[in-house]
C-alpha cells in the first residue's frame, strides 16, 4: 500500500507567536545599516524558500500549487509550499491539513527523520484530529525506513543481516496505530507490515546464531536459537531456530536436549534442509567435534578446515557447510 496524504481540511490550529523585539538606543546609521542587512537577508531567504509565492498570494492559491507539486511527486517543492502555507496563514482552513501533508512530503523527498519529526509534531498538537490517525501510520512508516542508507533503496539488501533497531521501534509505532485504531482504513496495513518486521527481527537472530558459530560460541548459539522459538512463533525462522538448538546442544555434549529440539524439529517442520530423506538431523558435527575430512586430517589441519555450521532455511540446502 503506497501511503497517500489525507485530503480534507481540518478546524483552525492555534500558533504561538514570536515576543517582540525589545527597542533600543542606537545612532541613526547603525538603523539605516541594519535594515539594509535584514532587507537583503530578507530577499534571499524569500527566494530561497517561498519565492515563487508573490506577497498577495492568497492561501488557496498557495494550497493548490502544494497540491499539484504533490500529485506530481515534487516534494522539495510541496515541502516549500506547505511551510510557506502554513507560515503565512497559521490559523487558514488549510493550516492542519498543511502540517499533515507536510509529514507526506518529507516522507517522499527521502527524509524519514523530517518526517518523524513532523508527525510527532502533529500528534502532539492535534492528539483529538480525525485523521491522527494517518500521523502515527506515516510515522510507522518513517520509521521503518529510517535505518535505510541512500544506496539500499535502490540496490539488493539483506535488511535482516543489518542493525534492526529501527525495525523494533517500527513495529511500536504500527503497533499503537492498530491498538489506539482498530477501525483505521491504515490498520490493515499495519498489521502486515508489521508481520513482515517480525520476521525480519526473527531472521535476525539466526544470523546473530550463526556468527556465534564461527566464533565457536555455542552456547550463546543455543540461546538465540531457543529466543527464536519462544518468541517469534509463527515465523519462517523457527524451523532455523531448532536447528541452531540442535546443532549448539550437539556440540555442547547436550544429546537429550538435542534430541528434543531434533524431534520438534521432525514434527513441525519435516522438509527442513537440515533433515535428510530419511527425517534425521543431517550434519557433520556432532558432540565428538568437527568432523574433519581427510586432507584435514592429513595436513594437520592446514588445508581444508570444517567450516562453522550455518543455517538459513531461504537458501537452497538451507545449510552450509
Amino acid at each position: 500500500m503506497t501511503p497517500e496524504a489525507p485530503f480534507g481540511t481540518g478546524s483552525h490550529s492555534a500558533r504561538l507567536f514570536p515576543r517582540p523585539f525589545a527597542r533600543s538606543l542606537v545612532p541613526v546609521w547603525t538603523l539605516f545599516l541594519c535594515l539594509a542587512l535584514l532587507v537583503g537577508l530578507g530577499g534571499c531567504a524569500g527566494n530561497d524558500e517561498d519565492s515563487e509565492f508573490s506577497a498577495d498570494s492568497g492561501e488557496q492559491q498557495i494550497y493548490d500549487q502544494a497540491q499539484r507539486y504533490l500529485n506530481s511527486r515534487s516534494f522539495d517543492q510541496a515541502i516549500r509550499a506547505l511551510q510557506a502555507l502554513e507560515s503565512r496563514y497559521p490559523f487558514g482552513r488549510y493550516a492542519e491539513q498543511a502540517q499533515l501533508e507536510l509529514i507526506y512530503a518529507h516522507y517522499g523527498a527521502f527524509a524519514p527523520e523530517a518526517a518523524i519529526e513532523a508527525a510527532d509534531r502533529f500528534i502532539r498538537l492535534h492528539p483529538q484530529h480525525p485523521n491522527v490517525d494517518y500521523a502515527y501510520y506515516m510515522k510507522g512508516l518513517a520509521t521503518a525506513n529510517s535505518g535505510q542508507d541512500f544506496l539500499s533503496r535502490f540496490a539488493p539488501t539483506d535488511h535482516t543481516k543489518r542493525d534492526t533497531s529501527f525495525a523494533k521501534e517500527a513495529f511500536a509505532e504500527f503497533a499503537q496505530l492498530v491498538s489506539r485504531f482498530p477501525d483505521s482504513p491504515y490498520a490493515p496495513d499495519a498489521q502486515t507490515r508489521m508481520v513482515y518486521l517480525r520476521n525480519l527481527l526473527a531472521r535476525n537472530e539466526i544470523h546473530v546464531a550463526n556468527y556465534y558459530f564461527r566464533r565457536g560460541a555455542y552456547l550463546a548459539a543455543v540461546n538465540r536459537g531457543r529466543y527464536v522459538v519462544e518468541n517469534f512463533q509463527r515465523t519462517p525462522a523457527v524451523g532455523d531456530g531448532l536447528a541452531v538448538m540442535a546443532q549448539g546442544y550437539l556440540l555442547l555434549g547436550m544429546d537429550d536436549l538435542a534430541q528434543d529440539a531434533i524431534d520438534t524439529l521432525v514434527l513441525n517442520f519435516p522438509d527442513h534442509p537440515s533433515l535428510n530423506s530419511k527425517g534425521e538431523f543431517d550434519t557433520v558435527y556432532t558432540q565428538d567435534g568437527l568432523q574433519r575430512s581427510l586432507i584435514n586430517k592429513a595436513s594437520f589441519g592446514l588445508f581444508d578446515p570444517p567450516k562453522p555450521p550455518q543455517f538459513d532455511s531461504r537458501e537452497r540446502g538451507g545449510l552450509f557447510r
